[in-house]
């Protein structure tokens, strides 16, 4: 009866295999399990081989649901824009604009709007003034109708203004040539539970 040669491993070669498979573990872990599991990318394989599109965050249903529901607002008519048909448009609006416009200037304000709310913010412009502007929340969504009111030489009861723009938004970005002298800006509603800042960036022709 022959006899049966056992292979006897070394115990270097058994150390060098658990090491190997320890190094080879976290390579594994670093470049593939991380990103796709825990959305953590710390040497960039995530992003070069795809990885880190498999990782979906734990709250993502809750902004996907979130970000819907904001953008779902009530219709905003025509018939919102501006002063309704009984208020005329005043002589003022049609006289010529200065030879000599306000000097450039540039500025930025917080306008606080409180919960359930509104506020206006508005400057002061003179026929064809430019101006540029920036403006945007620091959450949430408010209504606004950017508008202008044409200075008149008495005071009435009704107040004609014109719409320029009416929306639901977070940030809006423009220039504007003011049609007439007079004051021009924002009203801002807030239908939120909480507190909106809304941040104005100014650069142009206008006295505050």
């Amino acid at each position: 009866m022959s006899e049966i040669n056992h292979q006897t491993v070394e115990k270097k070669q058994i150390i060098k295999a658990v090491i190997f498979a320890l190094v080879l573990s976290v390579i594994i872990l670093v470049s593939a399990v991380l990103p796709a599991e825990y959305g953590i990318d710390p040497i960039g394989t995530g992003k070069l081989f795809g990885f880190s599109k498999l990782h979906v965050p734990e709250n993502a249903e809750e902004n996907q649901q979130e970000t819907t529901t904001q953008k779902v607002f009530p219709l905003i008519k025509m018939e919102k824009a501006g002063s309704g048909p009984e208020v005329k448009r005043p002589v003022e609006a049609d006289n010529p604009a200065p030879e000599k416009q306000f000097a450039e200037r540039e500025d930025t304000i917080e306008v606080i709007v409180p919960a359930g709310k509104s506020i206006e913010y508005k400057i002061y412009m003179l026929k064809y003034g430019k101006m540029k502007y920036e403006w945007t929340t620091n959450k949430g969504i408010v209504y606004f109708d950017f508008h202008g009111e044409v200075k008149q030489a008495k005071e009435v009861n009704d107040v004609y203004f014109e719409s320029y723009t009416l929306a639901y938004s977070n940030n809006m970005v423009g220039t504007f040539y003011a049609p007439y002298e007079g004051k021009h800006g924002w009203f801002f509603r807030n239908n939120e539970k909480k507190d909106i800042i809304v941040t104005i960036k100014l650069k142009g022709q206008y006295s505050i």
